[in-house]
């Protein structure tokens, strides 16, 4: 185990599977010669040769109907959106094609497609850099969806993705590239569908994804200090397809639940989860489910906006709170 950030564990985990897989190519805008917008494919051109590294014209749209027709022939493109919210303008491609093509050829037509980026905010790009896209693709039959927070979690899951027969949507955190942790050497290849236990604990499970997950371990710790409650901290990693299992056998063991999402309320990741939690666990309840989302406005500029925008520690460690029927803080 050797420490390495965010960044460099995404980028071993993409060079890990070109090394060994010929098929494997990258794809998108500025990846090539100037090394990525956020320096994921740093120097890879070098290395690769621009046949496997691919600088595309800025159409997203049109990049991602390539990469779709190259997957369908056999190849294993990587697709780089510069921001997951420039990814509107290829939906059509995304949800029409890519997540219909095996369905429609009744198996005989695979998608092997990774479309990655940065996903959500904290990083002060504004009201139209600041999508968190998990629910809208979440939603669709055929596309897979991922959201690592650890950089063990983001080296393996990438390796899954680029051996996945099917398009698989990879969602980073732009806020979470900089972070470190300790990645596995070699092959560390992480199964889809399986949530990871963060913290153990006893008195309530706190569930969520992506940086979200860091911000309950934080409001883990919190709530230890000041009231004396063991939190479980459940990191979902995987979107779609779901881990239930982790989830009800947590709520089982502590009776409370408060579930954490950086997107706004309505329709998001959150609520599916209290809706499992409800048909799965509900006579384990012993207070209702808490949500904890972001506000209902667009993603401001402004720092101090941005911060009173996402959910706080203070939000969850609240949630908890009330789930516990202990005094708000």
């Amino acid at each position: 185990m050797a420490e390495k950030t965010y960044r460099e564990a995404l980028r071993e985990g993409m060079v890990h599977e070109m090394d060994n897989d010929e098929s494997v190519v990258l794809m998108g805008e500025d990846i090539g010669v100037y090394g990525g917008t956020h320096l994921i494919t740093d120097g890879l051109i070098d290395e690769y040769g621009p046949k496997r590294v691919i600088d595309t014209p800025i159409s997203e749209g049109g990049f991602t109907g390539a990469a779709i027709g190259m997957a369908m022939m056999g190849m294993k493109p990587v697709v780089e959106m510069m921001t997951w919210n420039f990814s509107f303008l290829a939906s059509d491609q995304i949800i029409q094609n890519a997540a219909k093509v095996r369905y429609f050829s009744g198996g005989q037509v695979e998608v092997p497609l990774v479309i990655r980026g940065p996903n959500g905010g904290g990083v002060q790009l504004s009201a139209q850099h600041t999508h968190s896209l998990e629910n809208m693709y979440g939603h669709f039959p055929g596309l897979k969806v991922v959201s690592p927070v650890t950089p063990n979690d983001v080296k393996g899951m990438m390796i899954t993705a680029i051996r996945d027969p099917n398009p698989v949507i990879f969602l980073e955190a732009g806020a979470l590239y900089g972070t470190k942790g300790e990645v596995e050497e070699g092959d560390n290849a992480i199964e889809f569908g399986k949530a990871r236990v963060a913290r153990e604990g006893s008195d309530v499970t706190l569930i969520a994804y992506g940086r979200q997950v860091n911000l309950c371990l934080r409001a883990a710790d919190t709530l230890e200090e000041e009231d004396g409650v063991s939190a479980e901290v459940i990191d979902l990693r995987s979107i779609r397809p779901f881990d239930e299992d982790t989830i009800v056998e947590s709520v089982e063991k502590t009776h409370r639940a408060v579930t954490v999402q950086e997107q706004w309320r309505w329709f998001g990741v959150a609520s599916e989860v209290a809706a499992i939690i409800q048909e799965r666990a509900f006579d384990y309840l012993d207070a209702p489910v808490e949500r904890v989302s972001g506000a209902e406005v667009p993603a401001p500029y402004a720092r101090n906006l941005e911060l009173a925008a996402f959910p706080s520690e203070k939000q969850v460690t609240n949630a908890a709170r009330r789930a516990l029927y202990i005094e708000e803080k």
